[in-house]
């Protein structure tokens, strides 16, 4: 139902909702949370709340940073501002790698130092009543990542994956301190959700760093790209392919080999339909096509990166 609701909506609008639906969550989940850590004296319910407070800033970020990579290029960036999203995410990666830290220690220091749970019960209620809109909020967010390549909102989406995991974690804890009296059981899952927490951060930190670096893109891309270029029958070959996302914006720069007597004319003509064919495989890319004479000796890049 909701998915026919947002069949019109566009992708920055889209972008919009899901970062403003993180930020939402997030309060949310931080209200409840402070009163049921505080109730129940609970380190894992603490873990989780120590993560929505993080959450609300890492969505905030992302509010910020579509916001930003949604304005158009200008003089001074004519790339756009897409790479603002990868700085995001980013600054994400370090809230989440400073609030598992921060839940380790204090496990570490509750193994030390025990303490008894109250109402175990009540904690539970709350963390299944956060694992349901975790839920929902995770599958809009990730519907909206693949629908607009958008690194921000992915990144937004993979705190709450974390947090789904993370929220089992810490029922299954609760009961077994419920039912059990295994108090140890409660620090255990907070080290342990902190511990995924980390995980988390480096993947997110790695493919941030990896788009502001300009990583080339995957080879299943690139052998599209030349595959459809070569199609065209006035190609007489394709070299010094370069490729790079920008906030969910393909680039390609590349050289397009032509008849070298092809007039001036002919040969913008064929570039066109070659970038064309491109844009057919990536409606939103960006196209750069260098024309060259079929085999005219230079010094190529494809050369230098094979030695």
């Amino acid at each position: 139902m909701w998915l026919k609701l947002l069949k019109n909506v566009s992708d920055n609008q889209l972008k919009h909702i899901a970062a403003s639906a993180g930020i939402v969550l997030a309060l949310m989940l931080m209200l409840v949370k402070i009163v049921a850590s505080l109730y129940t004296g609970s380190l894992a319910i603490l873990s989780s709340l120590v993560d929505s407070i993080s959450d609300i800033f890492a969505s905030a970020i992302s509010l910020v940073a579509v916001r930003f990579s949604s304005l158009p290029a200008s003089f001074g960036h004519r790339y756009g501002f897409g790479k603002i999203e990868a700085l995001s995410a980013l600054v994400q990666s370090a809230f989440v790698a400073g609030s598992g830290l921060f839940v380790i220690y204090e496990g570490v220091n509750r193994f030390i130092n025990p303490a008894v749970l109250v109402d175990t019960a009540f904690g539970i209620g709350i963390m299944i009543f956060s694992l349901v809109c975790t839920i929902a909020v995770v599958c809009f967010q990730q519907y909206v990542a693949k629908k607009t390549d958008s690194l921000a909102v992915e990144a937004d989406s993979a705190h709450y994956v974390v947090d789904i995991a993370s929220n089992a974690a810490i029922i299954l804890s609760l009961v077994v301190v419920k039912f059990f009296g295994i108090e140890w059981f409660d620090p255990l899952a907070a080290v342990f959700v902190s511990v995924y927490l980390l995980h988390n951060a480096y993947k997110i930190a790695k493919e941030a760093v990896a788009l502001l670096l300009d990583k080339e893109l995957p080879d299943e891309v690139r052998e599209k790209v030349i595959a459809a270029v070569k199609g065209c029958d006035f190609c007489r070959g394709v070299h010094d392919l370069r490729s790079r996302d920008s906030g969910g914006i393909y680039m390609f720069e590349l050289h397009l080999e032509l008849d070298g007597n092809l007039p001036l004319y002919e040969a913008h003509r064929f570039t066109d339909i070659a970038e064309s064919k491109i844009k057919e495989l990536y409606p939103k890319s960006q196209v750069i096509i260098h024309q060259d004479p079929a085999g005219f000796e230079e010094e190529r890049l494809d050369n230098k990166l094979a030695k």
